[in-house]
């Protein structure tokens, strides 16, 4: 058996921005599928906004996206979640890096850490904290 954990982000109207955009970093196919088609009834205003969108690329990253509507309280709080991407690429992590950087506040410039020769977090155009890193065997 075989589990994996796919991180899930809320949005108010943005999903299928966010999901475009992680799509153009990290390669992949784009999955929407709008409050119409999956809810019998649904406000006009909203009907074309993402119920179900993921991006999942053979690489094997995976995220998934919603748009919460608007009868419904959404606080996007104040870095309520990560979401870590680790490769054991440089190349990689460089390049995702560099792709959401884009817009984005950087917390921690892309760089040297204490585990890891590549390490940085930034919080993108969207509001999503990013930790990048390139993974390296650990020695106890």
């Amino acid at each position: 058996m075989t589990i994996t954990a796919t991180t899930h982000l809320n949005f108010r109207n943005q999903a299928r921005e966010a999901l475009g955009f992680y799509q153009s970093v990290f390669g992949g196919e784009v999955m929407i599928a709008t409050h119409s088609q999956i809810y019998p009834s649904f406000s006009p205003e909203e009907a074309e906004h993402v119920a179900f969108g993921q991006v999942e690329s053979p690489n094997g990253f995976r995220i998934m996206a919603f748009d919460v509507p608007a009868s419904r309280p959404f606080d996007p709080g104040i870095t309520p979640i990560f979401v870590s991407v680790r490769s054991t690429e440089a190349d990689e992590v460089t390049n995702a890096w560099q792709a959401l950087s884009e817009g984005a506040t950087i917390i921690q410039p892309l760089g040297p850490s204490g585990w890891s020769p590549l390490y940085g977090m930034l919080t993108d155009r969207f509001g999503v904290t990013w930790v990048m890193d390139l993974a390296v065997a650990y020695t106890a």
